[in-house]
């Protein structure tokens, strides 16, 4: 004997101490992302020159993008703290804005610390609320 189906609303819930559910619902966005961006990998180390080189960079994009969403989503329910990594994210943005306003490096230097410190900061508070308390959850 089989045991009852659980309702399809019940079955979009996440169970208590599970990842936080997809805003798309169960479609596979983030694993066929990370497939595509595999595969332009592949292909672009394969068949190299200016069009591969530009596939492996466009895998690198598109896997790190999939990742970072993941990151933000786990982060921001409260699920693992992923504080480092998305200030880090921060920091390197800085880097870059500051970078392309052709700044001395001191100055590139002291904007990525100090956005990464900051952001850090702000990260840790955001998941120590969302988490009920706790600064770091790894498992």
């Amino acid at each position: 004997m089989r045991p009852p189906t659980p309702p399809a609303s019940a079955a979009r819930r996440p169970r208590p101490g599970g990842p936080p559910p997809a805003p798309w619902g169960s479609f596979p966005l983030v694993e066929l992302c990370i497939l595509l961006a595999l595969v332009l990998g592949i292909v672009g180390i394969v068949i190299w020159g200016p069009r591969g080189q530009v596939m492996v960079l466009a895998a690198t994009a598109l896997g790190s993008l999939a990742g970072l969403e993941l990151s933000v989503r786990e982060h921001l329910a409260g699920y693992r703290s992923h504080t480092t990594v998305l200030a880090g994210v921060a920091g390197v943005v800085a880097l870059g804005i500051v970078f392309y306003a052709q700044a001395p490096r001191g100055v590139m230097l002291a904007a990525g610390a100090l956005v990464f410190g900051g952001a850090f900061y702000f990260l840790r508070e955001v998941f120590r609320r969302r988490s009920g308390g706790i600064t770091v959850k790894v498992r």
